[in-house]
Order: C-alpha cells, then sequence, then structure tokens
C-alpha cells in the first residue's frame, strides 16, 4: 500500500482589480462589525462615481450606507457625531478637491478631539479620498494634497498601491481608532493583480513601508499612484547599467523611518517621487529625513521628481506634469554626476 499523501488543495488565485478589492474589504469590514456605516455622496444605490461602494446598499441597507447631500462639511460633521457615539464611519470624499470644504471639520475637530480630551473620546474615521492624475481629469478632479493632511497632527495617512495592500490597508485604517485620511490613486483603480478573494490578505500593520524591487545603484522612495512609474522606469535604467531599488512607503502617516533609512544607505543615493507640487511637498519632508538620517551614507543629495508648481493642468498637458519614466532616469543620471 502506499504512503504516499494527496497534494494539499491550492488556492485558486485570479486576476482582480484594486476598485474590488476595496469594494470586499468596506463589505468585509461591515459584515464583521455593525458599527462600520459607510457615507457620502452617490455611494448608495449609484455605488459611487468609481464603483467602490457597488452593492453595499443592497446588501447591508441605507442606514448603514447611505446618499448624503453634496456638502462635505456636512458628511464629515455628521461622521464626527457618529464616531463619538460609538460608530465607526467611513467616508467618501467624491474626489480630493472636493473634499476642501470639510477642512475645518477636519483639522479643527477630527485631529484634535483626542488630544483635547485627553484620549476619553477618539475618533474613529475612515475618509477615503480618490486621488492623483492620470485619468484624463479636468482641475478639481485630479489633485493631489497629501501634503495638507500629513502636515495636520492627530490624522494617519496611509495611500495603496497594489490590489493586496487596498484590502489590507483599508481594514486596517477602519480598525484603528485613531481618524485615518486613505488616499486611493484613481489611476490605479483598474490596475489588477493575483488575488485570491476567498482568502484576500492580512490586515497590513498601517506605518510601514515596504521594498518592492532591491536594488544597489539608487532607491527610488515613492508611493501610491507613482509606484508603477517607479518600477518601470527601474527597469529602463537596467539599460544604462543602474541597479535601482524601489520603495513603496504605503504610509505617510507615521512614517517608516527605519526601512526607508535601511534602504538608503544600502544604496547611498535617493530620489522622492511623486505626483503633488514639489515645493513644500511631502518629497521636501521625506528627503529633509533621510538627509538627517543617512547624511555620512549619502554619494549624492536627495533629489525630488514631482508634479509643477503649478494649478493641475488641462488633460491634455498631465502627460508633461506627471512624473515619467524619463524625468525619474534623469534625475538618476544627476545622482550618479554628483557622486563624481
Amino acid at each position: 500500500m502506499s504512503t504516499a499523501t494527496a497534494p494539499a488543495p491550492t488556492t485558486a488565485r485570479k486576476p482582480a482589480t484594486m476598485a474590488q478589492a476595496l469594494n470586499r474589504a468596506l463589505r468585509d469590514a461591515m459584515a464583521a462589525d455593525p458599527a462600520v456605516h459607510v457615507l457620502g455622496e452617490d455611494v448608495g444605490a449609484l455605488g459611487g462615481v468609481f464603483r467602490i461602494t457597488d452593492g453595499l446598499t443592497k446588501e447591508f441597507g441605507e442606514t448603514r450606507c447611505t446618499d448624503t447631500p453634496l456638502a462635505e462639511a456636512g458628511i464629515l460633521g455628521t461622521a464626527i457625531g457618529m464616531a463619538m457615539y460609538g460608530l465607526r464611519p467611513v467616508v467618501e470624499m467624491q474626489f480630493d478637491a472636493f473634499a476642501y470644504p470639510s477642512f475645518e471639520q477636519l483639522i479643527s475637530h477630527v485631529a484634535k478631539m483626542r488630544n483635547r480630551t485627553r484620549g476619553a473620546v477618539p475618533l474613529p474615521i475612515t475618509i477615503r479620498v480618490p486621488y492623483g492624475g492620470g485619468i484624463g481629469g479636468v482641475e478639481h478632479h485630479s489633485d493631489s494634497s497629501e501634503a495638507y493632511y500629513l502636515h495636520t497632527p492627530g490624522l494617519h495617512v496611509v495611500t495603496p498601491a497594489t490590489v493586496g495592500d487596498a484590502y489590507g490597508l483599508l481594514r486596517a485604517a477602519i480598525a484603528s481608532d485613531d481618524p485615518v485620511v486613505f488616499l486611493e490613486p484613481k489611476r490605479l483603480y483598474w490596475s489588477k493583480d493575483d488575488w485570491n478573494a476567498d482568502e484576500p490578505a492580512a490586515v497590513e500593520p498601517i506605518g510601514r513601508a515596504v521594498v518592492r524591487r532591491p536594488g544597489r545603484s539608487a532607491t527610488l522612495i515613492t508611493y501610491g499612484p507613482s509606484l508603477p512609474v517607479c518600477l518601470e522606469a527601474a527597469e529602463a535604467a537596467r539599460e544604462e547599467g543602474w541597479d535601482l531599488e524601489v520603495l513603496d512607503l504605503r504610509s505617510l502617516v507615521p512614517f517608516d523611518d527605519e526601512t526607508v533609512a535601511a534602504a538608503v544607505r544600502r544604496t547611498g543615493r535617493a530620489v522622492v517621487v511623486h505626483e503633488s507640487a514639489g515645493f513644500g511637498g511631502a518629497g521636501a519632508e521625506i528627503a529633509a529625513r533621510v538627509t538627517e538620517r543617512c547624511f555620512h551614507h549619502l554619494e549624492a543629495p536627495v533629489l525630488r521628481v514631482a508634479g509643477f508648481d503649478i494649478p493641475y493642468p488641462p488633460p491634455m498637458l498631465e502627460r508633461h506634469h506627471l512624473p515619467s519614466v524619463d524625468r525619474i532616469l534623469d534625475a538618476v543620471g544627476r545622482l550618479q554626476w554628483e557622486a563624481r
């Protein structure tokens, strides 16, 4: 009699989009905790402009996935009251620039309430914000305002760049007792990856960066919509004889100084890449932190490749405005020159 054992069944994996992973994360969070409520403009019957909330009203009812008036300050103000009374609201701001009317609520109350009450009143609010360009959107539909959020103490700021992280980080954000601004790259909503919907992913801890591609010549530090561009640049750099490391921050607040500093110390060179404007942007803070922690390991100054310091341009011009493979490789070439 043979003693061989049958092979363990393999878990089926099939391509899924980031939009599908976000939808599944919301559904699983709502099923696991009746305190989780979704609210925003058109999130109900329509399922959201990008269909991220598709099917949630049908499954959980209008009281848990609720259409709101077109009033962002009112939406976030309502969420504050819900959170103070024990719920876990998930707010959708339809587009990044549409969130600006809610800033008074965000800065004065959401970010400060837990500190103001010495921890007695946490506000477990997740604020989902579709952001960034690359979809041919007009002004007010393609902003990247992450710098406003990361400059505000009391907020966590997270942005996924992969299908798996979209699920895991959103589940972690909803479970957090701190308010989380969850920035969703619009241009990656339809990006695909092999993903098991039956066993979606582990819940990723907020505040940990990850190396997506190891390398030795220089480190590209990026997040959200710029990750695929950096990976493409790393492949193209091989023709120049450069071996580029690509680091995905995933979380802007808390910031993973340990992983970032270790990566830069390995290569001695760094380029920060993001879509938002360069002056006063996230890249300026990242470059400063890298310089402070890695000064004696740096072979050249930390450089930045960012959007230009202008309001978001018309769709026909956005390809010139956004970081590109050529602009990234140009910065890497400058690093090599500076090191001579």
